[in-house]
């Protein structure tokens, strides 16, 4: 009667494990991650070991609940400070974007294949949104550290513009069945987006609001804790959905909400939410992979990768440079963020709708949204990293690794005891003094513990425990960390040396001819360079003739704190 079940939990749990474990070889040669499990499920479906999986409406509801718990997590990552630095940018990419694209990508759909213009408009829609489990995958684990603005408004873009082109794919495959004149569309699309993101909006901060409230007001069991907001998420998700709204939405929200507020057990929290998304994207890219089958890829590739290649350097980048138009970021970060238009699970889950609708052409929308989402994962996944070092879009980590853990004190959600391992080279090691709010309690050293006090300068491979309150939780990062080489600063350009920012711009005029206003000579470089960047951030630059200042470090007020030089090459003479 249940033959099938010890069969199914046998090949499900066998394809999440390799997954996980060829995340390392992925790691180790820099593929995109996210295409290694979406090529696993391609590999075990039915035109590679043969598992036959055509379950359309299984696949959508794994993909939402996958989707759910990673946005919510996104949304609880984000601090409300940085959301707010980057909303205007990021929350226009997120709608005028994704409208745009749609539009220019239905363009080329409608010559390309020959579609009626609903259902051209429809594949891009389906294909308009950055994929938020790949660029956030990308910005945690992609092994470099962007640029914070550019940064921010990846992270809030990819988490926000889900919700908008789900909403537009509904609407496409609504007027695709029940075709209406341009007005009636036009006003039904108002008032739908109305409708969808202001119950998004509302239950989601409703939701996040007594998800904070309930976990600060009940004590549960530790372990209780992550599952009561895992669940607590999704029960927002539902009902935002049942009554009308964008469940996405809600969810994204209320993180947002949740996480900028005192949260107790917040290390259990993070590793349980770290370890669910993982495993959300694991499955959902496999999910996904078993769906699709590759035979019938070759009859559309060439219309498929030629409007991907469209979307990669027409779409995309005309877009994003319309958006951006009046929030002043430079061409090199404009051409950045264009590159960063992952497309991914979320792509491909939309194409599953027509399916679900009984649209004709359903498997030619859902061939040719995975073959995109392969092609921008292997071309603009794989170039990443190259592409944001040739713009300047790295910003070289001032400290070297640190290893730490945090550990919850039962009772109370005011301290907790942070480990620090003592790493050589740190500033600690060379006698940097701790903070008077810092509590070091004991040392660990070569398996014998001691009292702070007694065990004199803390030595290299040492570890220390203090008593801290976790608003404090990043405060001692820089006394227990390595620094950072002064090559891979030069490499990632930074400089080529520091100058002090309270040096006179007239001091680089008589020493490297800066080209510089004699207006501007009066001025400290630190004076020079907020003038050129009202809001400073590590990585802006600016060239004065043959020589190039950078900006290598801002304090919390947004005052230059080091300033990097490099000199360029001059043309040899004839």
């Amino acid at each position: 009667m249940i033959d099938w079940l010890a069969p199914l939990v046998l090949i499900g749990a066998a394809l999440v494990l390799f997954s996980i474990l060829t995340s390392v070889l992925a790691f180790r040669f820099g593929a995109p991650l996210l295409l290694v499990f979406l090529l696993i499920g391609l590999v075990a479906g039915e035109d590679g070991l043969g598992l036959a999986y055509d379950d359309q409406a299984s696949a959508f509801l794994i993909g939402s609940i996958a989707l759910t718990v990673i946005l919510f997590d996104a949304g609880f990552g984000t601090r409300l400070a940085a959301f707010r630095r980057v909303a205007a940018p990021a929350l226009t990419l997120a709608t005028t974007g994704v409208v745009l694209t749609t539009g220019l990508v239905g363009v080329a759909a409608h010559w390309l294949f020959d579609l009626p213009w609903p259902q051209a408009l429809l594949l891009g829609a389906v294909i308009s949104s950055t994929d938020a489990a790949a660029v956030f995958f990308l910005l945690r684990a992609g092994g470099i550290t962007l640029r914070s603005r550019v940064r921010g408004t990846l992270g809030v873009e990819s988490g926000s513009n889900d919700p908008i082109a789900i909403f537009l794919t509904v609407t496409l495959v609504e007027l695709v069945l029940h075709p209406a004149g341009l007005e009636a569309f036009t006003g039904a699309l108002a008032v739908g987006f109305g409708l969808q993101m202001g119950l998004g909006i509302a239950l989601g901060l409703l939701g996040g609001y007594v998800l904070n409230r309930l976990m600060n007001a009940i004590e549960l069991e530790t372990g209780l804790y992550p599952v009561f907001v895992l669940v607590g998420a999704l029960l927002v998700f539902g009902a935002t959905t049942q009554l009308g709204g964008s469940g996405f939405v809600a969810a994204y929200v209320a993180g947002l909400v949740a996480g900028n507020r005192q949260v107790p057990h917040l290390a259990t929290l993070r590793r349980f939410q770290d370890g669910m998304t993982w495993l959300a994207q694991i499955l959902m890219f496999l999910v996904l992979g078993l769906l699709a089958t590759p035979s019938e890829f070759p009859a559309i590739a060439l219309q498929a990768i030629g409007l991907g290649l469209f979307l990669m350097f027409v779409a995309r980048p005309l877009a994003v440079a319309v958006c951006l138009l009046p929030f002043r970021f430079s061409l090199r970060e404009v051409a950045f963020i264009a590159w960063v238009g992952l497309r991914g699970a979320v792509s491909i889950l939309l194409a599953i709708l027509p399916f679900l609708a009984g649209l004709e052409n359903s498997q030619l929308f859902f061939n040719t949204a995975f073959m995109m989402v392969l092609a921008s994962l292997l071309v603009q996944g794989w170039t990443i990293k190259p592409v944001a070092r040739w713009l300047g879009m790295v910003v070289p980590q001032r400290l070297g690794p640190v290893e730490k853990i945090e550990l919850e004190l039962p009772g109370t959600a005011h301290h907790e005891l942070v480990v620090y391992h003592v790493t050589p080279g740190s500033p600690v090691v060379r006698g940097a003094r701790l903070p008077r709010w810092a509590r070091p309690a004991l040392v660990l050293r070569d398996g014998h513990s001691m009292h702070f006090r007694k065990a004199g300068r803390l030595q290299p491979d040492d570890y220390l425990y203090i008593f801290m309150s976790p608003q404090y939780a990043s405060a001692l990062d820089h006394l227990f960390a390595p620094p950072a080489r002064e090559a891979a600063d030069r490499r990632l350009g930074a400089g080529d040396f520091a100058i002090d920012p309270t040096a006179p711009m007239r001091t680089l005029v008589d020493a490297y001819a800066a080209e510089v206003k004699p207006e501007v000579a009066g001025l400290t470089v630190g004076e020079y360079l907020k003038q050129q960047f009202p809001r400073p951030e590590p990585g802006d630059r600016v060239r004065l003739g043959y020589i190039e200042l950078i900006i290598r470090a801002c304090d919390a007020q947004e005052r230059i704190s080091e300033v990097g030089l490099r000199v360029l090459d001059r043309p040899s003479s004839p």
